[in-house]
């Protein structure tokens, strides 16, 4: 087992994977930016390291800061966490390099499916089934050969960035005629955000339902999947409200769906935690959109319902154990929730709305988890991430599970100055009757928002 690990990312992600650390009796040294000096898992680590300014390119994004750090510090792992160098092949190569075991799979297990039109041209490869579109060539840039491919899928369709992440670099377009304005658009976010112009276009389902499936596998050939999440409640298509197991969904289409990420899992290489992530037809119809090579924000839910500590699994196979469970091993049991509470003005196009946290006061009682890194006195800036927490509850039923999460939030207290929450918006959320009876879809908060007050 390792003896030091550098964890390169911040904020309750940070605290999250620390912890585990802990547990396991691993040294844990934090590598943070200066606006995050005085966070907790700073102050918690057994040792932090300063890595640059609070622009993430500077600090959190700078590759040679964190392998120096690493170095420095004596550490021989990197965990990335989420979002910032977890699914970088090039980072992964570099760790590699320096004899440095990053906590995911291989460089070029990240380089096939971290990347969407590579993970899309796998999939096909690999007979898994996708939604129509194209190129299906990752590096095929031509506009007319992108018209074709949506002119085919039928519209509407959305054009997606090949190195995106969190909803950006997306534009869903329906009529032929913008096809082209909003491609060379998608293009120069693309290149904005990810410094990658490559975009590729597929058939958009307007009532969709996302679905996820979170893997375990080992270096030695051994996966196995810990059940499904429905991922649907998103705004700008980023991901709001997460529950597994996903509700009105019959289980044979859940062990359909976690039979075709366990074959994803096998057929390219994967080794690590990571999710497989599909979406489902108002016709029932199943498609496969990207894989993340890495831990998901959502990850809670999969821990509840399983027992299973995925931080803990992570640094064992990545410390080259094999897995200590079969697939008829894992038996989830119960329904999870989890919502995250962001700071930002649902009423404003869900725009951030950071300030300085002066009260805070989290819900606790029973089967009630709370990940946050957020005390008073924290400052939410606009340099990163708008979430402030991730509250995810537990019962044997869903009724109990959305009542539990209806009494968390409004327990919850966050306040400050310029300070604005989604708490009360996600409490409307879970009493929408569409919600509650399980008819919901990816196009539920734009019907919300799109609804006149009455």
């Amino acid at each position: 087992m390792f003896n030091t690990v550098l964890i390169a990312n911040r904020g309750e992600i940070a605290l999250r994977v620390l912890r585990t650390c802990r547990e396991m009796g691993i040294r844990a040294v934090v590598a943070h930016s200066t606006a995050d000096r005085d966070t907790p898992a700073v102050r918690q680590a057994d040792e932090s390291i300063q890595i640059g300014p609070p622009q993430p390119k500077r600090s959190y994004l700078n590759a040679a800061a964190i392998v120096s750090a690493a170095l420095q510090t004596g550490a021989d792992a990197i965990h990335p966490g989420y979002g910032f160098l977890s699914e970088n092949p090039e980072f992964a190569e570099i760790c590699q390099a320096h004899g440095l075991t990053l906590i995911g799979p291989p460089p070029e297990v990240i380089a096939r499916l971290g990347d969407k039109a590579s993970a899309r041209a796998f999939a096909i490869e690999a007979r898994l089934p996708v939604l129509p579109g194209g190129p299906d060539d990752p590096d095929a840039t031509d506009p007319a050969e992108a018209k074709r491919a949506a002119d085919e899928a039928g519209y509407p369709v959305v054009i997606k960035a090949a190195a995106g992440g969190g909803g950006r670099a997306m534009t869903v377009v329906r009529d032929p005629g913008e096809f082209l304005p909003a491609f060379a658009a998608t293009r120069r976010e693309a290149t904005a955000l990810f410094g990658d112009p490559r975009v590729y276009v597929e058939k958009y389902v307007d009532a969709a339902r996302h679905i996820e499936v979170q893997v375990l596998a080992d270096g030695h050939g051994n996966v196995v999947h810990l059940g499904v999440r429905d991922c649907s409640i998103q705004r700008r298509r980023q991901k709001l409200i997460e529950e597994t197991p996903p509700p009105n969904l019959p289980v044979k289409a859940i062990e359909r769906i976690g039979a075709l990420a366990v074959r994803a899992a096998r057929a390219s290489g994967y080794v690590g935690a990571g999710t497989f992530e599909f979406v489902l037809d108002e016709d029932g119809g199943v498609f496969f959109i990207e894989a993340n090579c890495r831990l998901q924000v959502e990850h809670p839910i999969s821990e509840m319902v399983t027992g299973i500590d995925l931080v803990r699994e992570q640094l064992l196979i990545a410390a080259g154990r094999p897995l200590g469970r079969r697939q008829e091993d894992v038996v989830p049991y119960g329904v999870a929730l989890e919502c995250r509470v962001n700071a930002e003005d649902p009423f404003r196009g869900f725009l951030p709305a950071p300030g300085l946290i002066e009260r805070f006061v989290p819900p606790g009682g029973p089967f009630t988890r709370v990940d946050t890194h957020a005390v008073p006195g924290l400052r939410v800036t606009a340099d990163y991430d708008p979430l402030i927490a991730k509250v995810a509850v537990w019962a044997p039923t869903r009724e109990e599970v959305l009542a539990r999460m209806d009494r968390a939030l409004g327990e919850f207290t966050v306040s400050g100055p310029g300070l604005c929450t989604n708490l009360s918006f996600l409490r409307d959320v879970l009493a929408h009757p569409l919600f509650r009876h399980a008819k919901h879809t990816t196009s539920l908060v734009d019907e919300m928002m799109s609804t006149p007050v009455s």
